[in-house]
């Protein structure tokens, strides 16, 4: 037996419909445009298995039209060379061409006929999965009405699941006739329901349920079977439920999906979820909530295990991924990986992990029924351009050698944390991250982040450490064992440097320096912040990184120079640009003094000539860890995206939001300001490199939203 599983990869790329229109994950993920240099990018993985799609609707829209294969030729004579091994998909939550839907009693016979071409056109795949997660498909089509036909009906499930099931018979047959070696896949979200003891019934019936697809394909939908009764009272003849037991089609591997919301919750007790939707089985009315969030928990061990107990055929995770902070992709990923390679050496042969999204997906947070553009980076990030993150390296060393080492995952994951927990307090074994400049908006902002991101941090304020000294970081560097650190110090009063130059350099520009140094000598990555002011303003379009730099005040120079002395001497830092932070957790920025002053029925004096890009500090914050965890360098654009306007249009938005009357706002033009100090009057900052916070709306009232529950 292996010592490991096999390491798989994914590219997320469901084909659904909704009302009349498709969506194709692989379209709005670009694949189609970038074509084989997505393939090539996967070199360096060490994956031995890539689940790729020829899927029905893609590659056969018109049932009588000539395929064109010549992208899928392409891509797999790539993956050939590679040594990547294809595990073709068919059909991913979809509903078939326009020709055909899921309730078409011809369904499972156009499906076969399709699967056929496919076998006849790349008579060497090894592995198939026809039909991606049926019941799932079936739930969400036939039974909750997310996707196309947008049924209700315990009819319209049954129908469908039976159909998907039939054109995977008819479809495995079909191949295998000009293929025999063929190894046949199917996958399904491996869930589990529990629910409080009123509720024990209907977690009964979808526990039951979740076995389905399997049951089916084993042949063990019986009389005996507690589903018989339930198909027959929703119309599926015993001729029907009888093929199954005729034509078994038991899977060479069992594809086992495996989420951290998998496992449900069933509660009665709908008061205690003001923000979710209740439904009803028509005898009670209750909640269907993320297991992981309650005392439940979730366990993936002992999922495998009934898979196993039940089918005692070989398994593969096929699909493991999740959609949050970079740290919790890698723990997430690490947790999976880690309970495979426990029960393989216990017997269970548990041939794979799938390490899916490699490039992200669209929309997932609403089950691909809206069109947000809501996007989840995967191993690489597709935002704009193509960028590796934290998980490529990771990835490369679990194929390679089964094992990877990084300091954010001596941490668990969020889904082990049960109640809030101070990631600063009994975690000597873990190595900290150091925030530099403890008091300030930017560190504050970071340290809430790190303590709900689970990462162990040590904030230093200017009495712990002399960032001027070389000495004194050395010797900080040291004592804590950081693994990385985070410059949110900096003089920030604009004005008061014109007069203060000696101390505003000091600050910014030296203590920069001697950070970056440091970091280099030690080897761990730096991060530090630099601004707008670096720029002169007479552009009047956004800034983008390569930009030039020509600052017009002294604060702009220190961060000039800073940012040139950073990356001289250290070209591995990270340097943020950023500009008018604004942030529920402190009183210091602008929209707090605003907000504050139109409270108390004060005038307040804005700037109506000068265009900004408005900052929301949690998302810049966010976003940065991102970066700094993949290892990004240089200099990085961070700015809330559609954020072009004046002070006294951001000032607008903040009152009219509010609720304040925004006539009590004081339009100044920036001489009427009387600082002592110049400012650019164009300083709109936009990103060349593949990365944008959220919009600016989203900021504004994820900002309100924080200010309520403060």
């Amino acid at each position: 037996m292996q010592s490991k599983p096999e390491l798989w990869g994914g590219m997320e790329c469901t084909i659904n419909r909704v009302g009349n229109k498709y969506r194709d994950q692989f379209s709005e993920l670009g694949h189609y445009t970038r074509g084989e240099s997505d393939i090539q990018l996967l070199e360096g993985l060490n994956i031995k298995a890539l689940r790729y799609p020829l899927l029905w609707e893609r590659y056969l829209p018109q049932r009588e039209t000539k395929i064109d294969w010549s992208p899928a030729i392409r891509d797999m004579c790539a993956l050939d060379k590679l040594g990547i091994k294809p595990v073709v998909g068919l059909l991913h939550h979809g509903s078939g061409p326009t020709y055909t839907h899921l309730l078409d009693d011809q369904f499972p016979e156009k499906f076969s006929e399709y699967a056929e071409k496919v076998a006849t056109q790349f008579p060497s795949i090894e592995y198939v999965v026809p039909i991606n997660e049926p019941l799932t498909t079936a739930r969400f089509c036939g039974l909750y009405g997310h996707w196309y036909p947008h049924h209700h009906s315990d009819r319209s499930f049954a129908k469908i699941l039976v159909n998907q099931l039939k054109a995977t018979v008819f479809a495995v047959r079909a191949m295998r006739r000009l293929n025999p070696k063929i190894k046949f896949i199917q996958t399904e979200d491996i869930c589990k329901v529990h629910s409080t003891p009123m509720l024990a019934y209907q977690a009964e019936f979808e526990n039951i349920r979740r076995w389905l697809p399997f049951d089916f394909l084993f042949g063990t939908v019986n009389k005996s079977h507690p589903l018989w009764n339930y198909f027959i009272d929703a119309g599926i003849t015993e001729s029907d439920l009888y093929f199954f037991q005729n034509n078994r089609c038991p899977p060479d591997i069992i594809g086992a999906h495996y989420y951290v919301t998998s496992e449900r919750f069933l509660d009665e007790r709908i008061e205690f979820y003001p923000h979710v939707r209740a439904g009803t089985n028509g005898i009670h009315k209750y909640v269907d909530v993320e297991s992981v969030r309650t005392s439940c928990g979730i366990n993936l061990e002992a999922r495998i295990k009934e898979v196993w107990n039940r089918y005692s055929t070989p398994i593969a995770i096929t699909e493991a991924h999740l959609a949050s902070t970079r740290e919790e992709q890698m723990r997430w990923f690490r947790d999976v990986w880690d309970t495979s390679c426990k029960l393989q050496t216990e017997g269970i042969p548990l041939e794979a992990v799938t390490a899916w999204a490699l490039f992200g997906a669209f929309d997932w947070n609403t089950l691909v029924t809206k069109q947000n553009g809501y996007y989840e980076s995967g191993a690489y990030s597709v935002n704009r351009t193509v960028r590796p993150t934290a998980l490529v390296k990771m990835l490369s060393s679990l194929g390679k050698s089964g094992d990877f080492k990084h300091p954010l995952l001596d941490n668990e994951g969020w889904w082990h944390r049960h109640e809030e927990r101070n990631f600063n307090i009994g975690k000597p074994h873990t190595r900290p991250l150091l925030i530099i400049g403890k008091h300030g908006s930017l560190a504050v902002a970071f340290s809430k982040v790190c303590n709900a991101r689970g990462i162990h941090h040590i904030s230093l304020s200017k009495n712990d450490i002399d960032i001027t000294n070389e000495l004194d970081v050395q010797h900080v560097i040291n004592e804590t064992d950081t693994w990385g650190i985070v410059n949110a110090s900096g003089y920030v009063r604009v004005d008061d440097a014109e007069s203060e130059f000696l101390e505003c350099y000091q600050i910014n520009t030296l203590g920069s320096g001697v950070l970056a140094k440091a970091c280099k000598v030690s080897d761990i990555p730096f991060m530090t912040f630099s601004s707008d002011q670096v720029f002169n303003g007479i552009k009047n379009a956004p800034y983008l990184e390569y930009d030039e730099v020509d600052p017009i005040n002294n604060y702009g120079r220190t961060k000039a120079w800073a940012e040139s002395f950073v990356l001289r001497s250290n070209p591995c830092s990270l340097v943020i640009r950023s500009s008018a932070f604004f942030s529920p957790w402190d009183r210091f920025n602008f929209a707090h003094r605003l907000l504050d002053a139109l409270k108390n029925n004060k005038h307040f004096p804005v700037p109506c000539d000068i265009i900004i890009s408005p900052t929301y500090l949690p998302h810049l914050v966010n976003f940065a860890l991102d970066l700094f965890i993949d290892g990004e360098k240089g200099v990085w654009h961070l700015a809330n995206e559609g954020g072009v306007l004046s002070w006294l249009d951001f000032a607008k938005q903040l009152a009219d939001h509010a609720g304040y009357n925004a006539k009590r706002l004081k339009s100044m033009d920036r001489k009427g300001m009387n600082w002592k100090a110049n400012r650019p009057a164009y300083s709109v900052l936009r990103s060349s490199r593949g990365v944008s916070l959220p919009s600016l709306n989203d900021a504004i009232n994820d900002y309100f939203r924080q200010l309520k529950y403060s």
